[in-house]
């Protein structure tokens, strides 16, 4: 196994991680799903409707209620966030970070974009 297989498993065992059907009613009871893909992968697959789109390099001083760059939707340590990315792999990494930073609720979504897309869950077109 490689190092970073055993770091990825060592953070998800920390996480409770939700699938696309979990994360959709997640969203409906109040959480807030970010997506953190690149703009190219947005504009390539869609995204989901609703969901707050952060680049992964700002997320931790955009997420962090503390922070005083954070997004008006960071107002509480107390916040459900659902991260996600194309696969699940980076969006774990970063939930942990998230959890780190105080946020305890934070989680991501088990296959990503790709298997909330592949669950038939709604996804808008990127490209205007």
């Amino acid at each position: 196994m490689s190092a970073i297989e055993r770091l990825l498993g060592s953070r998800r065992a920390r996480l409770e991680r939700l699938s696309p059907t979990e994360a959709l009613a997640a969203r409906e009871n109040g959480a807030l799903l970010v997506d953190t893909r690149p703009v190219v992968d947005r504009m390539a697959e869609g995204e989901i409707p609703g969901a707050l789109v952060i680049d992964r390099n700002v997320l931790e001083w955009r997420l962090d209620p503390t922070s005083p760059d954070r997004v008006p939707e960071a107002d509480s340590v107390d916040l459900r966030i659902v991260l996600f990315c194309n696969e699940g792999y980076a969006s774990s990494l970063a939930a942990v970070q998230l959890q780190e930073l105080g946020l305890s609720r934070a989680t991501d979504l088990i296959g990503g974009f790709r298997a909330w897309r592949a669950q038939g869950l709604p996804v808008v077109d990127s490209r205007g």
